[in-house]
């Protein structure tokens, strides 16, 4: 495998790289042992949601379903039935770093199966519902502009 990252020829690759060559020859291998095996040249959006499908049993994130009486509940007091599944920012930090490969091994970008609509809606989906599930927010914290945060102290020292 070649590698676009030449920094030294006699240093390792780092740890991105590395997680990105596991995942690629991880995603190749659930290719190879799909019933027809699959070629990297014939998968498309839904081979890659199958994909993330099959390593929810491996997950180790609980995630309470609809009825369970602990939905919502960020701490739950007990243990539950629930399953344990991916989480949401490890499903998304393996689809980015799948899709920086794909690209890497001559994949044509505009037409990425790892970035394709559906993968990026089933992505939104998986977040959404583990945070009802699990009581937790995705939200990103928006950086407040320097100029903002000065007069917001300023003001409260004022207020002091």
């Amino acid at each position: 495998m070649d590698s676009t990252n030449s920094s030294s020829s006699s240093s390792s690759p780092s740890r991105y790289e590395s997680q990105k060559r596991r995942d690629w020859d991880t995603f190749g291998q659930y290719l190879r042992n799909n019933k027809p095996p699959l070629s990297f040249t014939h998968f498309n959006p839904s081979h890659v949601l199958e994909f993330l499908h099959y390593l929810d049993q491996f997950g180790k994130t609980k995630i309470h379903i609809l009825t369970c009486p602990y939905f919502g509940v960020p701490n739950p007091p007990t243990a539950c039935p629930c399953p344990f599944r991916q989480a949401w920012g490890s499903l998304d930090a393996l689809v980015g770093r799948l899709r920086a490969a794909y690209d890497e091994h001559g994949g044509n970008p505009e037409t990425n199966p790892f970035g394709a609509p559906e993968v990026r809606r089933f992505l939104r989906e998986v977040r959404d519902f583990q945070a009802k599930s699990r009581g937790i927010s995705y939200e990103k914290k928006r950086k407040r502009p320097k100029q903002q945060q000065q007069q917001q102290q300023e003001d409260q020292q004022d207020q002091a």
